[in-house]
């Protein structure tokens, strides 16, 4: 954009007074149709067209010179937003193409507006830079008084694809990326959004349907369901888009004849309820197969689609296609972690007279596994072997290392079932300098016998893990602070202490790992103190109900960690 700058104000326009170039850039957004503004590096606004007038119900002067974050940019209560968590704003310092969606701004008669938006930068004149700004109404359907569609500008196309490439690489679940791309389309588009998608084994599903009814989308479980198998040499259009071939247009008409195959059928009965007088069918490519098909149709807006039209739809489900792919990639990643985490981690076995639950929790924002761990097994003679530990990290990786420190706790222990906890555990760390592949651990490996008393003791070492809590069953909780020593890993070789604690009649015995009482924002003792008084406060629940209501009210909502929980319970006394 060219245009000349007023030299005694470095290019930029006094709040008022446009620059001389507002008047060149006036001229050049009066051929935009969507509105648009055009701001300098500081986010003053040099000028905007009739349209953004018109949405903003300010004239020019009123926005004219302005700063366009504090005169319009606003939270859904009508606010200021603070400068520091404001996208566009930061778009513009950083010179981005960025894209933004359902924001509050605020008109010239003090009524929100929701709108999106698309910045990009560019020149205002005389080497001045700034950005050009689109904003929009997402929920509005963009139609005439008559019922037709408006066309589409080549602006308004960007923004929608813009904000397609936002909305779907900023998820990985599948149904998210088509509800998302759905409120895209429908009503900007068309009325109905109808997508069917092809599952591993070659058959079809139709996803999802969804219209736009009273100002909502609805979802119209009806419609949706498994479909038949895709014929080979079908002409039909959704036949072929699920085979790959291009995208093309379809109405009722397409289907009246007899039907060619069960898809054909299944399509005679879309069109007859949807009431569809127009659609187009595109098929949905990922990087190495066909992964379904997008159908977006007309019944309450008049016009029917035209050719014009395919290569929109098609720049969109290419873009769906590759969110898809890495949607499907990413799940198939999760359920492969799953399953190794299932096979590492043990199953519990069967104590006479204790009852025992575990639980495993990977971390929010990781694979599915990770470096903490829990461990229950006999020993020779009654004895029991409890152990919890967490290996640095929480990735494949950690759980690779998780594997090897565990198995070669469980092979020292059973070799040497007389010995007490802080002998294996030496023995585990040498091992674990020399032959593991995991950095450095944290542990608590314990041996359970039942005294002559009739009670059962516990014997145990700490390899610099959090406490073991005991919870007596009228509400008493206190931590085992003895037995502490250095974490595994480390190559100081030190002298391991053991300690030993009776376990009252029907108490509760935790062992867990440090993600369900670390945050960084509090300190550890707060972690700990929040989980003494909660599991005191859960005494008297069976013990799978106290263990899942710790990780609900214990494990900080700010935790990045994975969470590994073993609890005992003694018997009530003979």
């Amino acid at each position: 954009m060219d245009g000349l700058a007023a030299p005694d104000t470095g290019g930029r326009p006094l709040p008022g007074q446009p620059a001389r170039s507002g008047v060149l850039l006036e001229e050049a957004l009066g051929n935009v149709a969507a509105p648009a503004l055009v701001v300098d590096d500081d986010g003053l606004i040099i000028t905007a067209n009739d349209a953004a007038q018109g949405l903003l119900g300010r004239d020019a002067a009123e926005l004219t010179g302005q700063d366009s974050h504090d005169l319009l940019h606003r939270n859904i209560h009508g606010h200021a937003v603070p400068r520091t968590r404001c996208a566009l704003r930061t778009a513009l310092l950083t010179k981005d193409i960025r894209h933004g969606s359902a924001e509050w701004f605020v008109r010239g008669d003090g009524v929100l507006v929701q709108l999106s938006w698309l910045i990009t930068p560019c020149t205002t004149g005389a080497g001045v830079t700034g950005a050009l700004v689109l904003l929009y109404e997402q929920e509005k359907a963009q139609r005439g008084d008559d019922g037709r569609s408006a066309p589409l500008t080549e602006l308004d196309r960007l923004a929608l694809l813009a904000e397609t490439t936002t909305q779907l690489t900023s998820t990985l679940d599948v149904d998210e990326a088509l509800h998302r791309l759905a409120a895209l389309t429908v009503p900007r588009l068309a009325d109905w959004a109808v997508f069917d998608l092809l599952t591993e084994h070659d058959e079809v599903r139709r996803v999802l349907v969804t219209e736009h009814k009273d100002g909502i989308l609805v979802e119209r479980d009806d419609l949706q369901g498994p479909m038949p198998p895709v014929p080979a040499e079908s002409p039909m259009p959704l036949s072929r888009a699920l085979r790959g071939a291009a995208s093309s247009l379809a109405g009722p008409a397409t289907y009246q004849g007899p039907p060619d195959s069960g898809i054909a059928v299944e399509q005679q009965r879309l069109f007859t309820v949807t009431g569809m007088h127009s659609a187009v069918i595109a098929p949905i490519r990922g990087l190495r197969d066909v992964l379904g098909a997008l159908t977006l149709g007309r019944s309450q807006r008049h016009d029917a689609f035209t050719r014009a039209d395919l290569p929109l739809l098609e720049d969109l489900t290419r873009r769906t296609g590759l969110a898809l792919d890495n949607a499907r990639l990413y799940e198939r990643q999760r359920k492969v972690a799953e399953t190794m985490q299932r096979h590492l981690l043990p199953q519990l076995p069967s104590l006479s007279g204790l009852e025992m639950s575990a639980r495993y929790l990977p971390a929010p924002d990781a694979s599915s596994v990770g470096g903490d761990w829990y461990d229950a097994f006999a020993l020779a003679g009654g004895v029991h072997a409890l152990a919890i530990g967490d290996v640095v990290g929480h990735d494949l990786d950690a759980a690779a290392g998780m594997a090897q420190v565990r198995n070669m706790l469980r092979a020292f222990a059973w070799s040497r079932p007389e010995a007490e906890p802080s002998a294996v555990v030496t023995q585990l760390d040498e091992a674990v300098m020399h032959i593991a592949e995991a950095p450095m651990a944290t542990m608590i490996f314990a041996r359970l016998a039942l005294g002559e008393d009739t009670l059962w003791r516990l014997c145990w070492t700490n390899a610099g893990h959090p406490p073991p809590l005991l919870v007596t069953h009228d509400g008493q909780a206190r931590y085992l602070d003895g037995a502490h020593g250095i974490l595994l890993g480390t190559g100081v070789t030190r002298p391991r202490p053991d300690a030993v604690a009776v376990l009252p009649p029907r108490s509760t015995l935790l062992l867990y790992t440090d993600g369900l009482v670390e945050s960084p924002h509090h300190s550890i003792d707060h972690g700990l103190e929040r989980l003494r008084r909660h599991a005191a406060s859960l005494a008297h629940r069976p013990l799978d109900s106290l263990c899942e209501s710790l990780l609900d009210q214990v494990r900080p909502a700010d935790n990045d960690d994975d969470v590994a929980l073993i609890a005992l319970r003694t018997p009530a006394s003979p």
